[in-house]
């Protein structure tokens, strides 16, 4: 399996996921905090898509 490195737009948007994720673990953030496990997934599942799918 061939790799490619994601677009600097998927990877800010899958970072910033990630972060918002980890944040809420520790601050209370109304909306995130109660899916903050799944925000970390979704972000790392992106940057992980993104590096399989050519062009993204």
């Amino acid at each position: 399996m061939q790799t490619n490195a994601p677009k600097f737009v998927v990877w800010v948007v899958a970072v910033v996921i990630g972060c918002l994720g980890v944040l809420a673990h520790f601050v209370a953030i109304p909306v995130v905090t109660a899916y903050a496990f799944w925000f970390v997934v979704v972000g790392f599942a992106i940057l992980a898509v993104a590096s399989v799918v050519k062009g993204m």
